[in-house]
C-alpha cells in the first residue's frame, strides 16, 4: 500500500493474494493492488505479510493451519457467524461511513473558533488540513495493518500485536481506551442542561443532570452491533451540521457577541496570526483541541471489524475527511469572525444570545448522545468479548450475554460520570485527553505499525529502499511517531498547567460543583 515503502506488498515478494473477495470480482488480476486502490480502497487491494503469528488470545476465532492466510480468517469468521442470533460482519462501507459522521461531526467543532482565537487565524486553518492529512495517513496505515490481521477486534488488540504480543499491552492499551472516551459527553450533556434551565445550588443541579444524563446515555449504549448504531449516527451527524451551522449563521444574525460591552472589552478583535503575549501553554491547548476533534483512529479498528468487506473502509474514510476540513475551517472560522477573541466561549455556543444558544446548543443533543454512546459500545466490546470468546453468550441472545453486556456499560458510565465531575470543564479535558492519550492512539502506534509492515515486507531499514518515497515515507512515520511523543511530554504539561491557571484564575467550577456548568 502506497506502493513502496509502506508495508506494501511487493511483485518479488509474492505474497499470499486475497483471492476470494477478488475471484468474486474479478480484481485479482496481477498490479491491480497498486494505485488507486491502495489508497482508495476496493477489491483491488491485496494484503501483505503478517507482522507475527496469529493472535490467539483475540476476541475472534482462527482456524487452525491457516497462520499466514489474513483471506482465511476472515473467511471462517463469515461462516461462523452464519445463523448466528447476532452477526457482526454486516456494515457496508456506507454504514461504516455513517458512523464515521458520527463520530467525526460532533461538539468539538464548536472548540475551533476557541483555538483560532488563540493561534490566530491563518495558522489554525494551517493546523486544521495539517492534522487532517496526517490522521488520514495513519488511519490507512491502520487500515493496512487490520487487513493483514482480521483476528482483531479493537485497539487493545493492535496494541499487543505491535509491542511483541506482550500481555502487558493489551491491558495498558485498555486503560488509556477506557479514560479516554465517554467522560466528555457527560460534561456536554450536564452544560447543556445547565445552559436549558440554569442551576439550583440547592438542588445541585449539575449533579443531578450528571446521573440523568449517564442514566441515558446507558440505556441507549445497550444495542450489541454497529450495523443497528449506524444509521442513529446519520441522524447524529445531520443534526450535528444542523446545529454547526445555526452557530454560524446566526453568530452573524445576532450582529455583536452575547456578552458585548464596548466600554469594557471594545469591539472584537480578529487576527490572522497570534496575538502578542500569546503563551506557549494556551497555544498548544489550542492546537490540542484541533488534534483532539479530528484523532479518532481508536474506535477504527472496531469499526473495520465489523465491516463485510473490510477492503472498502478507505471509501467512508475519505468522504468523512474531506466534509471534516470543510466543516472545521467553515464553521470555526465564521464563528470567529464574528465573535473576537475577547467574547470567544468554548464551546462557541456561549458566544451567542440566550435565544440563539439555545436554538442552536439543542440540535446538538443527539451527538451529545449518540457520540457518548458509540465510544462507550467500543469500550464494552474489548471486554465483553474478551470474556466470552468463544462463548455462545457472544453470538447469541442469552442471558448471562445481556446481562454481562449491560452490566460492562454500567461501570463504563459510571467511571465516566466520576471523571466528568473531577474535571468538569470543556476545553481543557478536550486538551488533556488528546496529549495524554492521542499521543498514542493517533501517532505512536501507526509509525510503529508501519516500520513493523516494512520489517514483514523484508524491508527491515529504509535506507535498503533507495528511492525518494521510500525515504519520504520512513522520515515521515519517525516524524509522527516524535509527534506523539511530543504531544505525551510538553503537550501533557501545557494541559495540566493550563487547568492549574484556571482553577487559580477561577474561571472554572470545582469538582462536583453545585456552581452553574451552563454556558
Amino acid at each position: 500500500m502506497f506502493t513502496q515503502g509502506s508495508g506494501a506488498v511487493f511483485p518479488e515478494e509474492k505474497p499470499a493474494v486475497s483471492s476470494v473477495e477478488g475471484d468474486a470480482r474479478g480484481h485479482d488480476e496481477p498490479g491491480e493492488a497498486f494505485g488507486l486502490s491502495s489508497i482508495f480502497g476496493g477489491g483491488g487491494v491485496k494484503i501483505g505479510p503478517r507482522i507475527g503469528p496469529v493472535l490467539h488470545s483475540a476476541t475472534i476465532e482462527v482456524p487452525a493451519g491457516d497462520e499466514e492466510s489474513s483471506d482465511a480468517i476472515l473467511n471462517k469468521q463469515r461462516e461462523l457467524e452464519d445463523g448466528n442470533g447476532i452477526q457482526y460482519r454486516t456494515c457496508s462501507w456506507q454504514k461504516t461511513a455513517g458512523l464515521l459522521f458520527s463520530e467525526y461531526i460532533c461538539l468539538a467543532i464548536m472548540s475551533f473558533p476557541w483555538s483560532y482565537s488563540v493561534l490566530g487565524l491563518v495558522p489554525g486553518l494551517i493546523f486544521t488540513a495539517f492534522v487532517a492529512g496526517v490522521v488520514l495517513y495513519t488511519s490507512l496505515v491502520l487500515w493496512e495493518f487490520c487487513l493483514r490481521h482480521p483476528e482483531v477486534r479493537d485497539i487493545c488488540d493492535i496494541g499487543q500485536m505491535l509491542f511483541w504480543n506482550k500481555q502487558w499491552a493489551w491491558y495498558v492499551t485498555a486503560v488509556m481506551f477506557l479514560l479516554n472516551n465517554t467522560a466528555l459527553h457527560i460534561v456536554v450533556g450536564v452544560k447543556y442542561l445547565d445552559t436549558m434551565t440554569g442551576a439550583d445550588s440547592v438542588s445541585c443541579r449539575p449533579v443531578v443532570y450528571g446521573i440523568i444524563v449517564t442514566f441515558v446515555c446507558w440505556l441507549c449504549s445497550l444495542p450489541r452491533t454497529f450495523n443497528m448504531l449506524s444509521k442513529l449516527g446519520v441522524a447524529s451527524a445531520f443534526f450535528t451540521f444542523i446545529s454547526v451551522l445555526l452557530a454560524a449563521v446566526l453568530s452573524a444574525a445576532q450582529g455583536k457577541p452575547a456578552t458585548y460591552d464596548p466600554l469594557v472589552l471594545g469591539e472584537p478583535i480578529v487576527t490572522a496570526v497570534p496575538v502578542a503575549g500569546t503563551t506557549f501553554v494556551a497555544a498548544l491547548n489550542a492546537f490540542l483541541n484541533i488534534s483532539y476533534t479530528f484523532i479518532g483512529q481508536i474506535t477504527l479498528p472496531s469499526f473495520i471489524a465489523e465491516m463485510e468487506d473490510p477492503r472498502d473502509f478507505p471509501k467512508a474514510l475519505w468522504a468523512c475527511t474531506i466534509a471534516e476540513i470543510i466543516v472545521f475551517s467553515v464553521v470555526g472560522g465564521v464563528v470567529y469572525a464574528y465573535t473576537g477573541n475577547q467574547y470567544i466561549t468554548a464551546p462557541a455556543f456561549g458566544s451567542l444570545t440566550t435565544l440563539y444558544k439555545k436554538v442552536a446548543f439543542t440540535f446538538m443533543v443527539p451527538t451529545i448522545i449518540f457520540l457518548g454512546v458509540l465510544y462507550a459500545s467500543v469500550s464494552a466490546r474489548f471486554i465483553f468479548f474478551r470474556i466470552f470468546h468463544n462463548s455462545r453468550h457472544k453470538s447469541e441472545h442469552t442471558v448471562i450475554g445481556w446481562t454481562t453486556w449491560a452490566g460492562i456499560l454500567l461501570s463504563t458510565w459510571i467511571l465516566a460520570f466520576i471523571i466528568a465531575d473531577i474535571i468538569p470543564f470543556f476545553s481543557y479535558l478536550l486538551s488533556l485527553m488528546s496529549s495524554l492519550f492521542d499521543s498514542f492512539f493517533g501517532f505512536i502506534f501507526w509509525g510503529v505499525a508501519y516500520f513493523r509492515m516494512r520489517k514483514a515486507d523484508g524491508r527491515t531499514a529504509f535506507l535498503q529502499d533507495k528511492t525518494l518515497w521510500g525515504y519520504t515515507l520512513a522520515i515521515s512515520n519517525v516524524l509522527i511517531i516524535l509527534i506523539g511523543m511530543f504531544f505525551l511530554t510538553l503537550g501533557t504539561y501545557a494541559s495540566v498547567e493550563g487547568i492549574m491557571e484556571a482553577f487559580e484564575s477561577g474561571s472554572v467550577g470545582n469538582p462536583f460543583t453545585c456552581a452553574s456548568e451552563g454556558l
